[in-house]
């Protein structure tokens, strides 16, 4: 994509796919939700009719914050509800995925748009902070919730959803990937290795690379469920809210004068969230199947290879923290 293509679809109306045709009566579960692109989101399930949307955050106090304006906002109470969870933790996630299954009747849509950018090293659960949030955390709710996701779409004849929130900002980090090496993950909390101003964008690849796998192994025809990538842009939220000013100043720069409004990013969200069968196992930009976008070491040959070798070492890890997962999806 060239520059001009990219502001051109920066500067873009997006449309809105949510209705109340569309969302009426269905239950969804939006991470992250009680700020920016997970926030709007969360409003717009509300406003079309929802039977319940579920605010998942690390946040409680933030959290019911959210639910008041967002019950302010739309006059609508009594659907919007706040569970909490914290992506940094295998176990809370755990525990929250047990609590959606068994209390919820039905889960038509999961949006998975909680992520960290870090720009300093820690750890947390044995791996580097951004690696366990944005990779480990997400894959292990996802596959955690596929069974009741796919519960719901065949009881209800429904088409349910499971949209990864990414970034084409990591495409510009191929190197990593040349050659990914055994136990790589783990290798990435290396002081020396960690290269953390690319960490976030490199997360993001992971999550494409390893996603377009796992949908391959949850096709669509057995599960009933749409998985798909969505790159929601340059949005004016606070995501790097946690790095040190110096580093946030060019990113924030460049969203003052091409970033959408944290309204207008949660379209491409909410676009995922009720996309059609043919979305599945997709890259989703612009609230359109974006799969030419794609560099091609990522969707050829080479790099579904290296989609499997990446999957792979995440299911290893997600075997570890709850032993049987994946054998009741695959």
């Amino acid at each position: 994509m060239t520059f001009g293509d990219f502001v051109s679809e920066q500067r873009a109306n997006l449309p809105i796919h949510v209705t109340p045709e569309a969302c009426g009566g269905k239950t969804y579960i939006v991470t992250g939700s009680n700020t920016g692109l997970g926030l709007e989101a969360a409003k717009h399930l509300v406003r079309c009719k929802a039977k319940k949307v579920i605010i998942a955050v690390r946040n409680l106090e933030a959290g019911e914050a959210v639910k008041a304006e967002i019950e302010n906002v739309t006059k609508i109470r009594g659907v919007a509800e706040v569970w909490h969870v914290d992506l940094a933790d295998f176990q809370s996630v755990k525990d929250f995925a047990k609590k959606a299954t068994e209390s919820l009747d039905r889960i038509d849509g999961l949006i998975e748009n909680a992520s960290i950018a870090l720009d300093r090293i820690s750890i947390a659960e044995g791996y580097e902070t951004t690696i366990t949030i944005n990779v480990l955390s997400t894959f292990l709710m996802a596959v955690l919730l596929l069974p009741k996701l796919s519960d719901t779409a065949k009881q209800f004849g429904t088409t349910s959803h499971l949209s990864i929130v990414v970034s084409a900002a990591g495409f510009a980090f191929k190197e990593p990937f040349d050659k990914v090496k055994d136990d790589f993950l783990r290798k990435m909390n290396s002081p020396t290795n960690a290269n953390m101003g690319s960490r976030y964008p490199v997360s993001k690849l992971i999550q494409i690379f390893a996603g377009r796998h796992f949908a391959k192994l949850v096709p669509i025809e057995r599960t009933g469920v749409a998985v798909n990538f969505v790159n929601p842009g340059l949005c004016k939220t606070g995501l790097s809210r946690h790095g040190r000013f110096l580093n946030r100043l060019p990113i924030v720069g460049m969203g003052l004068v091409l970033g959408r409004t944290p309204e207008m990013g949660s379209r491409t969200l909410l676009h995922g969230a009720v996309a059609g069968k043919e979305s599945h196992g997709c890259y989703l930009s612009v609230c359109e199947i974006r799969e030419h976008q794609l560099p091609s070491w990522v969707s050829d040959e080479e790099g579904q290879k290296q989609g499997k070798i990446i999957w792979d070492e995440i299911a290893n890890v997600l075997e570890k923290i709850e032993p049987g997962c994946l054998s009741k999806i695959l």
